[in-house]
């Protein structure tokens, strides 16, 4: 997979923004702030794109959990110069609590999609507060991964990074300037403690986005991925991921 030339790329992006915005009548964006590097970069573009003044984050903790990313925000959120009263920071802990109360067998994959779900809820309802749109947070490896939970944390008006792999997103946070210790820390989408994308998957970004290179990209077969040195075990499993979650890829169904 090749690198990307981050400044053309993040020059590139402003303008996307720009245009789309002027062509929506919007000035104003909101956008969900989690302490990952993901929304940093999306918000660090935004700022780019319409200036500080323009940009509301929202941070949006289950209660305690990933205090620290909710600490990294705030750093990362003074270090844009984005002034205090466009942030907004909102407990999901009641609202997720309320819904998940009355179901003693709901497992935790559930109560983090009902996360989610809420948290986006809470951004476009922002969003209307500000008359903005909302700025999305996701990249190329988790859309076709289909790790993100549908109406949750892939709904928004504009994704700025989506055509980026993961790696791809590093490149581009280390030319923005992104804190080091919002790019150190192990992905995360912050739905239960300790949890981790790469835990989950049971393989890395930098594997995967190779992977997934090859066979989006280049249109490569198993067979032939695998004979570039990746086990067949590991190639199989990607594939299998993208497979099984295409379907959020196409939906809503219509005849």
């Amino acid at each position: 997979m090749n690198n990307i030339d981050p400044q053309k790329e993040a020059e590139k992006i402003v303008r996307f923004l720009q245009q789309t915005m002027k062509d929506a009548g919007f000035t104003n964006l909101v956008i969900g702030i989690s302490g990952g590097v993901d929304s940093a970069v999306s918000c660090a573009l935004g700022v780019a794109a319409l200036g500080a003044d323009h940009v509301y984050p929202v941070l949006l903790p289950y209660g305690a959990l990933n205090t620290r990313g909710v600490l990294d925000a705030m750093e990362f959120i003074q270090q844009m110069r984005i002034p205090m009263r466009n942030i907004v920071r909102i407990d999901i802990k009641p609202a997720v609590d309320t819904m998940i109360k009355n179901d003693s067998m709901m497992d935790r994959v559930r109560r983090g999609n009902i996360m989610a779900r809420i948290r986006m809820a809470y951004l476009f309802d922002q969003a209307k507060k500000h008359t903005a749109l909302v700025l999305g947070t996701e990249n190329k490896s988790e859309y076709l991964l289909g790790y993100f939970t549908r109406f949750g944390d892939d709904a928004s008006d504009i994704e700025p990074v989506r055509h980026l792999y993961k790696t791809q997103v590093y490149e581009l946070a280390r030319y923005l300037q992104i804190p080091d210790a919002i790019i150190e820390k192990p992905p995360s989408a912050d739905l239960w403690p300790e949890q981790t994308d790469e835990g989950e998957f049971g393989f890395t970004y930098k594997e995967a986005d190779q992977i997934l290179f090859y066979l989006f990209e280049e249109k490569k077969s198993l067979e032939d991925v695998v004979s570039f040195g990746f086990s067949k075990g590991m190639v199989t499993q990607v594939q299998i991921r993208t497979e099984k979650n295409s379907f959020k890829r196409k939906t809503p169904m219509h005849p």
